[in-house]
């Protein structure tokens, strides 16, 4: 940890703007949301770099140029994507664009690649602070070499961040007799129960070899040496989490969410996320909404890098069909990746059978402006945080459906510490392509957060931790606040 910053840090004037490097790692989620980062420090008074790759960048200039208009300074910088050196197609530089899950462990060697490029940039551009993905676990080093001090950003709440802590260090799911044998997560509060099932491969398999699992455990290992943690969370939302965090665990932390909230208009609330203008983004679905009876619509989406096979789309068509409810969902499949353009995810005469009760979208959806429409009743989602924290920040309650990464600890927050989802029933973490739920468990999770006493409770719950989440941001609030200290000691460290 960095506590004495250089003779370089020691030399810049007090007056002169905090410089702020952000470099996210290149997958959707991870991106979308350090570019919310950016733009709070921005809106602050800092100078912002956002760091990212050539067929990265539309996405962050279509993301930004709202806030460079309001006269914030946020600039980028590109750097090379080394392409042929990890043997990925030219272009081919995000996570989520990248499909056989044997590609998607290739992409991850590019991660060693990157620190040169970093460090030049370091050199010449001369930042005060460097915000690094928890996926970049030179950053530590690299940030302590120039003078200054790295700020981890991990992407996911702290109670997920607990939870990992606490079963690395005292090992549980060592001591229970299967895999599907529960165990309560020792030192993390809430009596929180878990499986070896629900744990990802890298932290319950010492011998895993996998390049996801060689950079889970060199991330670790740096993210206990940082100068500090940003979490896109809010104290209200986990407030037992973020004290242990804190004051158990020692870490330093500062809660800035739900940073999507920085996304106020609708046109920036629509153009979030797509990498073309927002004139030509279809926003049909939204007029669709209007003309739906409030809370009456269940919106659907798995994020930007979960696969499902043909099998277990058709299961939840039929799930969402014997619900009766209606939906919007989104599917991130074409037409064409099907043999002579037949949709053989569907079942036989789904679309028409459902046309006025139900919209499928592919690919990209406006995300925050679907889930913060009166007719939005709850999400079926996936469970990543960004998409956790904009149903929370809307108000909206969840059916929950992890696949992998740290889902599962979300999954856990949602349901039973905050009590505003319903578990689909999933119970085994998988790589990249979802566990197998049938359609009857998907029509039954599907029901009890739309229809009924309970679902009516959730969805009160639900409004109120939306309310504590605007509030957090406001002047004064818990996360608002969170920033501005942090820029105070970050500007200390250069006075």
């Amino acid at each position: 940890m960095i506590h004495n910053c250089s003779n370089r840090m020691c030399s810049h004037s007090r007056e002169l703007p905090l410089h702020v490097a952000l470099f996210p790692f290149m997958s959707h989620s991870h991106m979308m949301a350090t570019i919310d980062i950016a733009k709070l420090f921005a809106s602050r008074g800092s100078k912002v770099t956002l760091i990212t790759t050539s067929s990265n960048s539309p996405l962050f200039y279509k993301s930004i140029y709202k806030s460079q208009e309001k006269g914030h300074r946020i600039a980028l910088h590109i750097i090379e994507f080394p392409s042929s050196e990890i043997g990925l197609p030219e272009g081919c530089e995000t996570l989520n664009f990248v499909k056989p899950p044997e590609l998607k462990e290739r992409f991850l060697k590019v991660i060693p690649l990157l620190e040169k490029p970093i460090d030049e940039f370091l050199q010449k551009h001369r930042p005060n602070v460097l915000v690094a993905d928890t996926c970049f676990p030179w950053a530590n080093n690299l940030a302590a070499k120039h003078g200054i001090p790295r700020l981890l950003f991990h992407g996911t709440c702290t109670f997920a961040i607990c939870a990992s802590l606490c079963i690395n260090s005292f090992t549980p799911h060592k001591k229970v007799s299967s895999e599907s044998e529960s165990f309560v997560t020792p030192s993390l509060p809430g009596n929180i129960e878990l499986s070896r099932n629900q744990l990802p491969s890298f932290m319950k398999l010492e011998d895993d070899e996998t390049e996801i699992a060689r950079v889970f455990r060199a991330s670790a290992d740096s993210d206990s040496k940082c100068y500090g943690v940003i979490v896109n969370s809010f104290y209200e939302l986990e407030p037992a989490y973020s004290d242990f965090y804190r004051n158990v665990l020692g870490r330093k932390t500062w809660n800035m969410g739900p940073v999507s909230l920085c996304n106020g208009d609708s046109e920036v609330k629509a153009n979030r996320g797509s990498r073309v203008s927002a004139s030509d983004i279809n926003l049909e679905c939204l007029q669709w909404l209007d003309h739906k009876e409030t809370h009456s619509v269940i919106y659907i989406c798995f994020g930007s890098t979960t696969t499902f096979t043909n099998e277990q789309l058709k299961e939840v068509a039929l799930g969402l069909e014997a619900s009766g409810v209606e939906f919007i969902w989104v599917i991130n499949k074409n037409k064409e990746d099907d043999d002579a353009g037949k949709e053989q995810w569907l079942p036989e005469g789904f679309e028409n059978r459902t046309k006025e009760k139900g919209l499928i979208l592919r690919n990209w959806a406006p995300q925050l402006l679907i889930l913060d429409h009166k007719a939005v009743g709850a999400f079926v989602t996936h469970c990543g945080w960004n998409s956790v924290m904009e149903a929370v920040a809307a108000g909206v309650p969840m059916v929950t459906w992890p696949v992998g990464a740290e889902q599962f600890f979300n999954e856990k927050l949602v349901t039973q510490v905050l009590k505003i989802g319903v578990g689909v029933g999933v119970q085994k973490w998988v790589r990249w392509v979802g566990d197998s739920v049938k359609h009857e468990a998907i029509e039954r999770a599907v029901r009890k957060v739309m229809v009924g006493e309970e679902a009516t409770e959730m969805r009160i719950r639900a409004g109120g931790f939306a309310e504590k989440a605007r509030e957090a941001v406001a002047e004064g609030g818990s996360s608002h606040s969170d920033l501005s200290s942090l820029i105070e000691e970050l500007l200390s460290l250069n006075s």
